[in-house]
């Protein structure tokens, strides 16, 4: 299907923007366009890749006449660009909503005045019971992108959603904060290690959104189901790996953070289609004709049970330590 078409993707100098270019520029794809507002990224990716598939544009999503203009004649797109950090949303709310909801209208705005064919719209277990700002921005940005599906005409640009866990390896996670640790020869700071995360890889995290490019319908949402681990087995794990005995530290959980993260909750459940390795949650499409929803609710709703990192497939200590080898981070820094 992007034989000889043009994908943009916003933020796409972060982890997930590299990774589908790792997967795509080995395709027959016509263009791929690079949309963010970091100069000194795009001027790296550029110096390191040399390829003339790859176009950058510079914009924010904030401005919808800088995303508007690089939309000229895309075909498909990814929207990756947000703000992600849970600190720095929690002090600057305002600023999160300006990229991860006001962002997401513009992108897809543009998106539909240019005629793209799907925009795929990238979302975070946080968006789930979130409980922290940038849970609930990226909670509203779903809404956003829901809503708009609703009235795009003759479904000319199909809206989709995918939302996945922490990305193992990413700037910013764990996995490089505890590899840097032992080296240093240093304890090993866990917050809880009865803490649960899934385990997804980048590749994991593109297979996601390409499966929700062949198969969504308008307002799907995607979720891929992926193996889990407490924290605390993790960082054995790697102090196993690298023959370490660092001492762990437990270091109480920071503010914003959950016990496990939640993929769907079991309202999402109740109407979510397995899909073998994936979830399809359809769009909710009530109108607004709300009072029988009120007086006819779902009588197996209270029945079902979240998808969440504490109930889904936990690795052993073995398959842990096999999955952290096939990272490309683990083999880098071995």
């Amino acid at each position: 299907m992007f034989k000889n078409k043009t994908l943009l993707i916003t933020g796409g100098t972060g982890s997930f923007g590299n990774a589908v270019l790792d997967r795509f520029l080995k395709t027959d794809i016509k263009e791929i366009r690079i949309f963010s507002r970091d100069e000194k990224k795009q001027d790296d990716m550029r110096n390191s890749l040399k390829n003339e598939k790859i176009k950058f544009y510079i914009g924010d999503v904030r401005d919808y006449d800088s995303i508007n203009r690089a939309m000229k004649g895309v075909d498909y797109v990814f929207h990756a660009a947000a703000l992600k950090q849970v600190p720095s949303c929690e002090f600057f709310p305002l600023e999160a909503t300006k990229t991860n909801v006001f962002g997401t209208q513009n992108t897809i705005d543009a998106a539909v005045a240019n005629n793209v064919k799907r925009i795929i719209c990238l979302s975070t277990d946080k968006a789930a019971y979130p409980i922290n700002a940038m849970g609930i921005s990226k909670a509203l940005m779903e809404k956003v992108a829901v809503a708009a599906s609703r009235n795009i005409a003759n479904d000319s640009t199909i809206v989709c959603l995918t939302r996945y866990g922490n990305v193992m390896a990413s700037r910013g996670s764990v996995i490089p904060l505890f590899v840097k640790q032992i080296k240093d020869n240093a304890p090993l700071t866990i917050t809880d290690p009865n803490m649960t995360r899934f385990l997804m890889s980048l590749e994991d995290a593109v297979d996601l959104v390409i499966f929700a490019f062949t198969n969504g319908n308008q307002g799907d949402l995607f979720v891929n189901k992926a193996p889990a681990s407490t924290i605390g087995e993790l960082a054995q794990a790697l102090k196993d790996i690298y023959k370490a005995d660092n001492e762990i530290k437990v270091i109480g959980t920071r503010h914003g953070e959950k016990l496990y993260e939640t993929l769907c909750t079991r309202e999402e459940m109740q109407k979510a289609e397995d899909m073998g390795e994936f979830y399809r949650i359809p769009a909710d499409n009530r109108d607004l004709n709300y009072s029988r929803y009120f007086s006819e609710g779902e009588t197996d709703i209270s029945t079902i049970e979240d998808y969440h990192s504490h109930n889904t497939n936990q690795l052993t200590n073995t398959e842990l330590k096999d999955t952290l080898l096939n990272l490309a981070y683990i083999k880098e820094n071995l």
